[in-house]
């Protein structure tokens, strides 16, 4: 198999990527080891990372 993007890790971000290539038109690989999306939506925690996450920050 030929891919012209493979994502390792299938966590918020890695999710988030691997469908945009795909939306662009690239054959995309997503490689996870457990379920897709990442450990923090299994334990329904939020990821801080995101715009706004951070105390202080607005949403």
């Amino acid at each position: 198999m030929s891919y012209q993007v493979v994502v390792i890790g299938g966590g918020p971000g890695g999710y988030v990527a691997a469908i945009r290539a795909a939306q662009m038109g690239a054959k995309v690989a997503l490689v996870e080891k457990d379920e897709v999306g990442g450990d923090l939506p299994q334990l329904g925690l939020h990821s801080n990372k995101s715009p706004g996450g951070r105390r202080g920050d607005p949403a």
